[in-house]
């Protein structure tokens, strides 16, 4: 007899439509016969990991030990650099480790999780995950609606996810748009700041642009996520990290599990946060190559969203799943959005300046065709 699977899963999990990455470059190569596709779906890093990082991993021999399971020397490097105390910092594999953490340490069956329409998709699969309900808000110009999610606030809401700046958007809140915010959340609610991309952020391009990490001591209910897949090229490592009060992070660290990050991608993290000029390449490199892409958008007629990633979300003004599809055929991966509510965007990753001018010429290549 056949197991009713559906029957036994919790509520909350039978409702969730599993997170769909970006399409491996092996899996279209295999497919579309392509010797070398181009990857700008997933946001990574095209200068790769820091050279230090790399060096900081071959030094690791003994790989049949378990590796640090308080990451001691990270959690130490991460607190000098945010001037926080190691009691502050909880270690993810990946941030998204860091979403998970706080939703199942304080979402109970029932409660509420706000975030905004167009954010990040892992925020309402943690919030069923852990059987809690979703509160989607209304987006103000692809962005945050601050006064749509204060008005969403009830006795139940336990999380607030804001990103900052935006995925898959690309839009950004300013200190004086988030500190009235954050001053009227009640204290029984949790505000979760995704800042995955705020190393891209620069004071001249961005005024306004607020380091959260900064604002513990003025919110005892603040949890700043931050991670090694972005501007520091450890995407493949999965290793990231939350700061927030001494007493939040007890709470995340009592769901967190033993080991939960590797003995390379601890010495690899810890290694990237002192390469400050990989830190400088990459962003010199991001903001060539969005300059770039912005210029040929804007030859073409096609709108975009503003950004401060390191990524551009294109309007095509039609559904842009058939000119993925082609884009693909052709070797060029990016991102479709339409599950986040923009079926006419497609989300393109900066990329070393060939890869930019490849999915140019592959984007006049197809564009008509479809």
């Amino acid at each position: 007899m056949a197991i009713n699977f559906s029957e036994l899963a919790t509520v909350g999990v039978q409702k969730i439509t599993p997170y769909q990455p970006g399409r491996p470059a092996e899996e279209v190569a295999a497919e579309f016969g392509i010797a070398k596709p181009v990857k700008l779906a997933s946001n990574e890093n095209p200068l790769g990991p820091s050279p230090l990082a790399i060096k900081a991993m071959q030094a690791v021999h003994d790989l049949a030990r378990y590796p640090d399971g308080n990451g001691a020397a990270l959690k130490q490097k991460i607190a000098e650099r945010h001037g926080l105390d190691v009691a502050c910092i909880t270690l993810g594999n990946g941030s998204n480790d860091i979403l998970e953490f706080v939703t199942r340490a304080f979402v109970n069956p029932g409660d509420e999780v706000i975030f905004s329409r167009h954010a990040f998709a892992v925020y309402p699969l943690a919030t069923l995950a852990a059987g809690g309900i979703p509160v989607e808000t209304a987006a103000l110009n692809w962005g945050y609606d601050l006064k749509a999610i204060s008005a969403a606030i009830t006795d139940r809401t336990k999380v607030i996810f804001i990103a900052n700046p935006n995925n898959p958007t690309g839009t950004w809140l300013t200190e004086t748009e988030l500190r009235p915010f954050l001053e009227n959340v009640p204290d029984h609610v949790i505000i979760v700041i995704d800042e995955a991309y705020a190393e891209y952020v620069t004071a001249e391009k961005f005024a306004g642009y607020p380091d959260c990490t900064q604002w513990l001591d003025d919110y005892s209910n603040l949890l700043v996520t931050r991670t090694f897949s972005k501007i520091f090229g450890l995407a493949g490592l999965r290793v990231g990290y939350g700061v927030s009060s001494p007493e939040l992070a007890d709470y995340l660290n009592r769901v967190r599990q033993p080991f939960n990050v590797n003995s390379l991608a601890l010495v690899a993290a810890e290694a990237a946060l002192d390469d400050q000029e990989h830190i400088s390449q990459s962003r010199e490199m991001n903001q060539t190559g969005m300059a770039y892409l912005i210029e040929q958008c804007e030859q073409r007629g096609l709108a975009y969203i503003p950004s401060a990633g390191n990524f551009l979300a294109i309007d095509f003004s039609r559904p842009a799943d058939g000119l993925f599809e082609a884009m693909m055929q052709q070797g060029v991966i990016v991102r479709p959005v339409a599950n986040y509510g923009m079926p006419n965007f497609l989300r393109v990753t900066v990329g070393s300046e060939e890869e930019n001018r490849r999915f140019i010429e592959v984007l006049d290549r197809v564009s008509n065709d479809v």
